[in-house]
């Protein structure tokens, strides 16, 4: 019964995200079920280049059944010089935020560094890494000390390979945020997912759904020390 209602819940909620989806030429919509927490996320993802650089958002949304945290972080690169040798080169804007009904409003985060990407000859490889600096207002250690200015390092990879059959993509952060009720101040978290393309099944071919999933690899975020958390799913690719 509550995977029934967690299913009606989410199908609901992705039946309008889809709208705003197709309105917004979003990239992809993910719905995965985390065999460890007992919880369906879904997650909307879009990435649009333009002749001044590119930006990225996502909004992931966890249901238990009901609606019971939300996330979204939104990214823009600036490149003025796409045509110069120093392409590969952009700054970074960020802003990071979020809902759960048990921890209440995440720390809203502000953030400002470069970029360093690339990608092979055929675009089957992308990556990118970027060093910011990260604001994350009203933070304070363990005495009360006002603790705001911090960093973050970000990797992004995306690997299509198997002739084009799977997707090897994902992200890496490590940044520091004081969490005095925690007793950590530096976090780690990664998402590698692996999804295999129908698509290419013969006759399949507008049909862009993969299935696979995904490991949220963490160190002093949900808790302190390492977790390792798996979910599966399906991705529906615009």
């Amino acid at each position: 019964m509550k995977i029934r209602k967690t299913l009606t819940v989410v199908f609901t909620t992705l039946m309008l995200l889809l709208v705003a989806a197709q309105e917004s030429k979003a990239q992809n919509i993910q719905v995965l079920y985390d065999t460890e927490r007992d919880c369906v996320t879904s997650t909307v993802e879009m990435f649009r280049p333009d002749n001044y650089g590119s930006t990225f958002f996502f909004v992931d949304m966890d249901y238990t059944p009901k609606v019971t945290g939300a996330y979204w972080e939104i990214s823009r690169e600036l490149c003025f010089w796409k045509d110069s040798k120093y392409s590969w080169l952009s700054v970074h804007l960020e802003f990071d935020g979020g809902l759960n009904t048990a921890a209440g409003a995440f720390n809203n985060s502000w953030l400002t560094g470069l970029t360093y990407s690339g990608h092979s000859k055929d675009f089957s490889k992308t990556w990118s890494i970027s060093a910011m600096y990260k604001l994350i207002p009203d933070t304070k250690d363990a005495k009360g000390k006002a603790q705001e200015h911090n960093f973050q390092v970000t990797g992004v990879w995306g690997i299509n390979f198997a002739d084009g059959w799977c997707t090897f993509s994902g992200f890496m952060d490590f940044w520091r945020e004081m969490r005095p009720w925690q007793g950590t101040e530096y976090i780690f978290m990664s998402e590698p997912q692996l999804w295999v393309n129908l698509n290419k099944i013969k006759g399949w071919e507008d049909i862009n759904l993969s299935v696979g999933g995904e490991v949220e690899l963490s160190n002093n975020f949900v808790e302190e020390g390492f977790r390792a958390m798996p979910a599966i799913g399906a991705k529906w690719t615009f």
